[in-house]
């Protein structure tokens, strides 16, 4: 079972990592919290584990590839209202700041009984990584910038009746951030320094995961899911110019979800499915970060909206080792001009996906999922009046923005 995460771009809205089954994949996660014979969708609700018999596994290994490059109109030093220098000496393009990035997930369950399962399931929830080149116009407010999450979640379900089942979990997840950016640009200050913000959560963060699923009646299935939030307890170090330290910690909240899904036979064949999420980012605020005598040294700042995702999609059995899906979505992102910065330029977005499960034999299954994102057209305008302003005015496009997501998943049945 994975239990690792390589940090990535933003694949769900802000930093959230969607990308937890290859299964789902292929439907755009459509349906992703209702049975399937994949073991993923306890990620979402827990209480599905009490459709799968014995002692199975799966494992699903995500490569995400993204690009996207942001061009600046404007860069000015603002030395005061009126008086503003213009940046000069760096580009104004940042190159293209996505990194390829690897993403697994792993699933166990076992059925104790007839009504009581449990489960275990290692996770990325949360992860990025975006890396401009060194010298640009907006390096005040990003150098490079990184975030990666481990989360361990073991799980119990249990059926109360053939058409209702419960789920919950406990959730142990670790936490590792790092931001870069310049302290400056020129003409005033060339060859600016870098600082750094560096922090983890040794401690771990602690969080719950619900679920319930409702088989009302043969072939039709209503699921929801709640994932908690997790406060996370950050220590580690401000360093500038590689040299000078500063012990710093910071608590940041990560936000709550809440999955709910439907799936429905249209014949023996066919079926089709959809999702509703919502992800309350607006939770999302600005952190103060402190040194250890409590005295406030920078500041994280976010003021996120909450985050919406709906999917439908459709899966048909060609034959009896061989099913295909298809799936459709749309993303609100908690991100929008008046919160976007270089660090995270995330957008809404539309997903298009497609995918295969080949059923090897009775024990062993393989999934194949495959997904393309459209961001929408955005803007980046950072000014005085916001929250994350370094007395830099930028304003430019996020231009030549996608993301492709390939996904491979296998199941072994004991």
């Amino acid at each position: 079972m994975s239990s690792l995460l390589i940090a990535s771009d933003a694949f769900a809205g802000a930093f959230a990592i969607r990308e937890q089954s290859a299964w789902f994949q292929g439907l755009s996660f459509a349906g992703n919290a209702t049975v399937s014979k994949s073991l993923s969708s306890m990620y979402w609700n827990p209480a599905t584990m009490t459709a799968h018999e014995g002692m199975q596994s799966e494992t699903s290994q995500t490569l995400v590839l993204p690009s996207g490059t942001i061009d600046l109109d404007s860069a000015t030093i603002d030395v005061t209202d009126t008086f503003k220098i213009p940046v000069t000496g760096v580009p104004y393009s940042s190159g293209d700041i996505g990194v390829d990035a690897w993403v697994p997930a792993g699933y166990g369950t076992w059925k104790v009984n007839d009504r009581l399962s449990l489960g275990i399931s290692s996770s990325a929830p949360y992860g990025f990584e975006t890396k401009p080149q060194i010298e640009w116009a907006g390096q005040v407010y990003a150098r490079s910038s990184r975030v990666l999450s481990v989360n361990i979640t073991p799980m119990a379900a249990y059926e109360l009746t053939e058409k209702f089942s419960v789920g919950v979990g406990v959730q142990f997840q670790y936490l590792q951030v790092r931001l870069k950016s310049g302290l400056g640009v020129p003409p005033l200050v060339p060859n600016a320094p870098t600082a750094e913000l560096r922090g983890e959560d040794y401690n771990l963060g602690f969080g719950a995961t619900l679920g319930a699923l409702f088989r009302p009646w043969k072939g039709t299935q209503l699921g929801i899911g709640y994932r908690s939030p997790v406060e996370q307890d950050l220590k580690g170090d401000l360093v500038v110019s590689g040299v000078d330290v500063t012990p710093i910690r910071a608590n940041v909240t990560l936000p709550e979800t809440v999955t709910v899904s439907f799936q429905q036979e249209l014949n023996e064949r066919w079926r089709g499915m959809g999702t509703f999420e919502w992800t309350h980012w607006s939770r999302f605020g600005t952190f103060p970060v402190y040194d250890l005598e409590g005295n406030v040294v920078s500041q994280l700042p976010f003021q996120y909206n909450d985050g919406y995702f709906i999917s439908l999609g459709t899966e048909y059995d060609f034959t009896k080792n061989i099913t295909g899906r298809f799936g459709l979505a749309y993303e609100w992102s908690p991100i929008d001009e008046a919160n976007r910065s270089p660090r995270l330029p995330d957008a809404n977005r539309f997903w298009i996906s497609a995918g295969l499960s080949y059923f090897y034999e009775d024990w062993l299954e393989f999934d194949l999922g495959y997904s393309h994102l459209f961001p929408e057209s955005d803007r980046i305008d950072i000014n005085p009046e916001q929250a994350y302003y370094e007395g830099v005015s930028i304003a430019g496009k996020v231009n030549d923005a996608n993301i492709d997501i390939i996904s491979l998943g296998a199941r072994i049945k004991f």
